[in-house]
């Protein structure tokens, strides 16, 4: 009984590193948010007020605004590599939903939609980070004289220090 405990513990410990490389690997929380923004404007487009009714081509925006928001959530988990379009999408549509859907989700909906933006817009792939299981072999001489980079006076090497970088 003892083995069965000690093999699925790192069956679990894989699973969650995993996740957790996944996730990093994408601006998961402001795509989270994004579609947070979105679904909340939603929901509140359908509560009873009836100051609140618009009539109309906004009408019509009152609902593709925020469907447009969340299909931007699931878009920036989905393909990372877009996501300054979809962050700069979301901005402009969560300052919209002011306009079109009931204040922006009762200011709620148009906050995450804006924060979420916000951190999609300035999120960035780890490029640093290399995998777990590769070998870290020095380059030797033959393999710089295949390498066609040109320096740029004052640089030492191709890739800089950060300290290099300022």
């Amino acid at each position: 009984m003892s083995a069965q405990r000690h093999q699925a513990a790192p069956t679990v410990r894989e699973t969650r590193g995993r996740w957790r490389r996944w996730r990093r690997g994408r601006p998961f929380t402001a795509a989270v948010l994004i579609a947070l923004g979105g679904a909340e404007m939603l929901v509140t487009l359908r509560a009873p007020l009836g100051v609140l009714l618009h009539v109309g081509p906004q009408g019509l925006a009152a609902y593709l605004v925020p469907i447009v928001l969340v299909l931007c959530g699931v878009l920036l988990i989905t393909t990372p590599q877009q996501r300054v379009f979809y962050a700069l999408v979301s901005l402009v549509l969560g300052l919209v939903s002011w306009l079109t859907s009931n204040l922006g989700g009762f200011v709620i909906g148009m906050l995450l939609a804006l924060v979420g933006g916000a951190l999609a817009f300035a999120w960035t792939p780890n490029k640093d980070r290399r995998p777990t299981g590769a070998a870290t072999e020095p380059a030797s001489p033959e393999d710089e004289d295949e390498d066609d980079t040109v320096l740029l006076p004052g640089m030492q090497s191709p890739d800089p220090s950060p300290v290099d970088r300022g």
